[in-house]
């Protein structure tokens, strides 16, 4: 599929499908938002947790472990816990309103931790990498280990470094911000987390469901 493309190209369009699922909104874009009021540097702390979660499972899919994320059942498996997970982070941000000024608004875990968090509990993140990444991971491989690698730091600097430019516009526009808008943001994050829990969750049931009628 690579033929007639060189190394260059090659991590062009690595950059540009990075960049069509880094960019589109979903739960680390709300993590990203709701601790960039705090620290402009939130969005590449989330990356790095982001990215413990991504290397390894590049790896996994380069060993031809990839049929094991287009199992039905591990799939449902992991929509369920992963649905869990997202409705207790929602959950998180709406308990964090209750503080009695905007400045004691956080989250009881670091950005590392939040990027940990929000990865795993995706079951997205799982298919896009057994669907988009697999073959951005097969092409590198006609460019040897040094086409792998070089493909895994393109797409890793991609997270990395749109979280962090989303989490420094958001900190850089924080004065503008009153306590009214700050409640309004983490509302609107939690109920981000929270609806893509729901939807996890019954997305598994569903899945259990049909099997066994079926």
């Amino acid at each position: 599929m690579t033929s007639g493309l060189n190394l260059p190209l090659f991590l062009l369009s690595v950059v540009v499908v990075s960049l069509s699922g880094v960019m589109m909104p979903g739960p680390v874009t709300a993590m990203v938002i709701a601790r960039g009021h705090r620290d402009s540097r939130a969005g590449m702390w989330i990356g790095l947790g982001h990215g413990a979660i991504e290397l390894p499972l590049m790896a996994a899919i380069y060993l031809g472990l990839v049929q094991l994320l287009t199992s039905g059942l591990v799939k449902a498996s992991i929509s369920f816990a992963g649905g869990a997970m997202m409705l207790y982070l929602g959950w998180q941000m709406f308990v964090s309103l209750n503080k009695t000024s905007v400045e004691e608004i956080r989250l009881p875990y670091n950005s590392v931790i939040a990027g940990l968090l929000t990865t795993t509990s995706n079951p997205y993140f799982f298919i896009w990498w057994a669907t988009v990444g697999a073959t951005l991971i097969l092409n590198a491989q006609a460019f040897g280990m040094a086409g792998l690698i070089a493909m895994a730091i393109s797409h890793w600097l991609c997270d990395i470094g749109w979280d962090w430019l989303l989490s420094w516009s958001v900190f850089k526009s924080r004065n503008l911000w009153n306590q009214k808008v700050r409640q309004a943001v983490f509302i609107g994050c939690g109920l981000l987390l929270a609806g893509f829990g729901v939807w996890f969750v019954y997305s598994a049931l569903s899945f259990i469901i049909f099997s066994k009628i079926n």
